[in-house]
């Protein structure tokens, strides 16, 4: 993309805050569960998507607002996709219970592996580029290695669901967002995973009654965030014994029980979720003031992402299938 190529060269500049609509993409016939820019900065004008319409789309999001490909090689709802670190290949995996790893040119589909579970969340290994964990509808996560096809190591859990997956920086431990409050206690909602032993370090992260949709990292300093299902997002150390940061609170925005992500800017300052009611929130992160709202949807938003290379760049996605692009 023209429009890249001056940034490429030079450092990420403070992030704005965008103003306007320059794309309304409405190629998605059901929800959005998921969106990711390439993570290849030269390719990072493709925006992956997945939905509840069985398909995952890439798009032309920062030039045209285009659909560039089409795969629909799941029979059921595709709950999460992620680029390879190459982006030239795509992972996904859907409530059909498959796996596929697709060929971006060709549209091919160079692994595809039945699991005993209907899958919700997948993520690459930080460093190394053919490993990547697969959780959803069951107690266990699995580790696969994508060159020998086969699981690598297996996380026992005594949970119903994984929520959500995330890789702490270089990968050597991990976190797993679960389906597990009960009535009596709220340990579990958040486990820290030795990647390597696949041993449990930590189930004592977060007491509060809710369950956590979505976890990010920040991108410059060792913290994570966890969504809440208590309509507030919760600042924890990335670092054991991964405590909580009490006087830090991000709230104002709703969640409803809907897989909303959120996400820090590129160059850490801000944090944004979407919210049930079709918003977009931008908190400072050190104060965890509300700077400002975006209406940006009708249905609820359940992901706002920064571009990774040009400053103001912000994609959305909602409930009724629809992705907008903001400058």
């Amino acid at each position: 993309s023209e429009l890249i190529k001056p940034y490429l060269g030079s450092k990420y500049k403070v992030t704005e805050i965008p103003k306007s609509l320059i794309f309304y993409m409405s190629k998605h016939s059901g929800p959005v569960n998921e969106i990711q820019w390439c993570p290849v900065r030269e390719q990072s004008h493709m925006l992956l998507s997945a939905s509840m319409d069985k398909t995952v789309k890439v798009w032309d999001a920062v030039d045209t607002g285009c659909c560039l490909k089409t795969f629909s090689c799941h029979s059921c709802a595709v709950r999460a996709a992620r680029w390879s670190s190459c982006g030239r290949r795509i992972l996904s995996g859907g409530f059909d219970s498959m796996l596929h790893l697709t060929d971006v040119e060709t549209g091919k589909q160079i692994f595809s592996s039945k699991t005993e579970f209907r899958i919700s969340a997948l993520k690459f290994h930080p460093t190394e580029s053919n490993v990547f964990l697969c959780g959803g509808f069951s107690p266990e996560v699995k580790a696969w290695d994508l060159r020998t096809s086969k699981v690598l190591r297996v996380y026992k859990a005594a949970v119903q669901q994984t929520l959500d997956i995330l890789f702490l920086p270089e990968g050597r431990e991990f976190l797993t967002s679960t389906d597990a409050v009960s009535r009596d206690s709220a340990d579990r909602t958040i486990v820290a995973w030795d990647f390597q032993s696949a041993a449990k370090i930590s189930n004592q992260i977060f007491h509060e009654r809710y369950t956590c949709p979505s976890l990010t990292l920040h991108p410059k300093e060792s913290v994570f965030v966890a969504q809440t299902n208590g309509n507030y997002m919760a600042l924890f150390s990335a670092q054991r014994p991964y405590r909580i940061n009490k006087k830090k609170r991000y709230e104002g925005h709703k969640v409803e029980g809907f897989a909303v992500g959120c996400e820090f800017s590129p160059d850490g300052t801000l944090l944004m979720t979407g919210s049930s009611d079709g918003k977009v929130f931008f908190y400072n992160y050190h104060t965890s003031r509300i700077i400002r709202t975006l209406s940006a949807h009708k249905e609820a938003c359940v992901s706002a992402i920064f571009h990774p290379v040009l400053p103001s760049l912000l994609a959305t996605c909602d409930w009724a299938g629809e992705i907008k692009i903001w400058q």
